[in-house]
C-alpha cells in the first residue's frame, strides 16, 4: 500500500496573475545540473495556471510565459507550491510566494543579500555615531541581525537546508577561500540528489577549477571525474557540465578533450550529456547546419535559413544589448555591400527579448534579420550550442559549416574582405 502511494505521490505548482496579464501559454521546467528541463505546458484557466508534477522532485523549478517572455524562479521540496504574481504592462514586476518553503527561501535570499552588500556599509557609518545615541542603537541593532545566522528546520525543510548550507560552504565570499579541492571532490561523490536539482552544480565547478589555478586544469578535472567515475550519472553531469563551462570561456583545448571522452563513453547516456553531444555535433565544421524557420524575418521573402540562396552564408548570433556586438557588428556592417557582391549573404539570429530595442537596432542592418524575442530562452541557444553573444558560423552553398570564426575580424578574413 505505501508503495503504491510513493508511486502516485505528486506536488501542484499553482500561479494566479492579475487579469490584465496578456498570457495564455506557461511552461514548466526541472534543472539537470544547469540545464531547465521541460516538464509540461498549461495553458490560462481564469488568470491562474495549475501544474501536476507526477513525481518526487526537490529543487529549482521555473516556469516561463513564452508570449510575454516572463519567467519565475522557485523551489519545490515535493510540497504544493501557490505563487501570485503582480505585472505591469505585462512585465512581472513582483513575485509573492505562498507556501511556506518559498517563503522561507525568499526570506534567506534577502537576508543574505542584505548581509554581504549592507553589513560593510553600516560597519562604517557606525564610525561616525556614538553608541548611546538613538540612531547609534540602532545600527547596533541592525548589525546584529545582520550578523547572525538564519535557522532552518532541516527535517521540515531539507532543500532550503541543502542549498544554504553548501552555497556558504563553496561559494560565499568569506568560505570558499578555505574550501579545499579534495572537500569538492568529496562533496560532489558523496552528496544526495538534490546537488543537481539545485542551480549550484556549475558555480561550483566554476571555483573548483580556479581553485586549482589555470595551470592545473585537466589535473583537477581528472581528479574529479576519476572519484565520481564518468560512466554514472553523476559522472557525466559533472561532464556535460565541464564542456559547456570550457565553451564558455574558449578553453577549446579542455573542451574538445573532454568533448572526446563523452563521445567514446560505451555506458548508456543519459539525457543531460545526450543533449551536450546533439548541441556540439550540430556544429562541428562539416556538418550540414541545422535549418531554421524563420518567425519575422525582415530583408528576405525567405522562410528558413535553408530557403537563403547564396555562395556562402554568415550566421550570426547577436543581441542589441550585447557591448561586444555593439563594437562588431559595425564592421560587419562597412564590408556588407563587398559580402552581397560576391553572393555572400548575412543572417543574424538575436538573443533579444525586448521588442522596441531589437526593432530599432535592427533598421541599420540591411542583411536578414530574426529574432523569437525570448532571449536565452529563444530556441536556437541550445540547437547551435550558443554560450555567448556575438557568435558566428560561415556556411557554403549546401548549408555546411566551414567556418567557426571568434570575431568579426576573422569572418572577414575568411571571405577575404578585410
Amino acid at each position: 500500500m505505501l508503495l503504491a502511494f510513493s508511486l502516485q505521490a505528486q506536488f501542484s505548482v499553482s500561479i494566479q496573475t492579475p487579469a490584465d496579464f496578456k498570457e495564455q501559454e506557461a511552461i514548466l521546467y526541472t534543472l539537470s545540473g544547469s540545464k531547465d528541463i521541460i516538464v509540461t505546458k498549461e495553458q490560462n484557466k481564469n488568470n491562474s495556471w495549475a501544474f501536476k508534477y507526477p513525481k518526487n522532485y526537490s529543487g529549482m523549478m521555473k516556469v516561463y510565459f513564452p508570449n510575454t517572455n516572463n519567467s519565475i524562479s522557485f523551489i519545490s521540496e515535493n510540497k504544493n507550491v501557490n505563487i501570485k504574481l503582480e505585472t505591469q504592462g505585462n512585465k512581472v514586476t513582483n513575485v509573492i510566494y505562498l507556501d511556506e518553503a518559498n517563503e522561507l527561501m525568499n526570506n534567506i535570499q534577502e537576508y543574505s543579500q542584505k548581509k554581504e552588500l549592507i553589513l560593510p556599509a553600516l560597519a562604517q557609518i557606525k564610525e561616525y555615531y556614538k553608541d548611546n545615541t538613538e540612531f547609534g542603537k540602532a545600527l547596533i541593532t541592525e548589525m546584529g541581525k545582520l550578523s547572525g545566522n538564519s535557522t532552518i528546520d532541516q527535517a521540515k525543510h531539507p532543500f532550503v537546508a541543502y542549498y544554504n548550507t553548501n552555497y556558504t560552504k563553496f561559494l560565499s565570499n568569506d568560505a570558499a577561500k578555505k574550501v579545499s579541492q579534495d572537500q569538492v571532490v568529496d562533496f560532489f561523490d558523496k552528496s544526495n540528489d538534490m546537488l543537481e536539482s539545485s542551480s549550484l552544480v556549475r558555480p561550483i565547478l566554476v571555483a573548483y577549477l580556479n581553485n586549482g589555478g589555470n595551470t592545473n586544469v585537466a589535473q583537477s578535472v581528472d581528479k574529479l571525474l576519476d572519484r565520481l567515475k564518468v560512466e554514472t550519472p553523476r559522472g557525466q553531469t559533472v561532464l556535460s557540465e565541464l564542456i559547456d563551462i570550457f565553451d564558455v570561456y574558449e578553453m577549446t583545448e579542455f573542451k574538445n578533450k573532454y568533448l572526446s571522452l563523452a563521445k567514446n563513453l560505451k555506458c548508456t547516456i543519459t539525457d543531460r550529456l545526450a543533449s551536450t553531444l546533439k548541441s556540439n555535433a550540430n556544429v562541428e565544421i562539416g556538418a550540414v547546419f541545422p535549418s531554421y524557420k524563420f518567425q519575422s524575418a525582415v530583408n528576405t521573402t525567405a522562410k528558413s535559413i535553408a530557403d537563403v540562396k547564396a555562395e556562402k552564408k554568415v550566421i550570426v548570433f547577436w543581441s542589441s544589448t550585447c557591448s561586444h556586438c555593439e563594437t562588431e557588428l559595425p564592421k560587419l556592417l562597412e564590408k556588407y555591400n563587398e559580402l552581397k557582391a560576391k553572393n555572400i549573404q548575412v543572417i543574424a539570429l538575436s538573443l533579444d527579448s525586448d521588442k522596441d530595442s531589437y526593432t530599432k537596432k535592427i533598421a541599420a542592418f540591411p542583411w536578414i534579420n530574426d529574432s523569437e524575442l525570448r532571449g536565452w530562452n529563444s530556441s536556437y541557444t541550445e540547437t547551435y550550442n550558443v554560450h555567448a553573444t556575438p557568435s558566428y558560423f560561415i556556411l557554403d552553398a549546401n548549408n555546411k559549416i566551414i567556418s567557426k570564426p571568434d570575431h568579426v575580424g576573422d569572418v572577414l578574413t575568411y571571405l577575404n574582405a578585410k
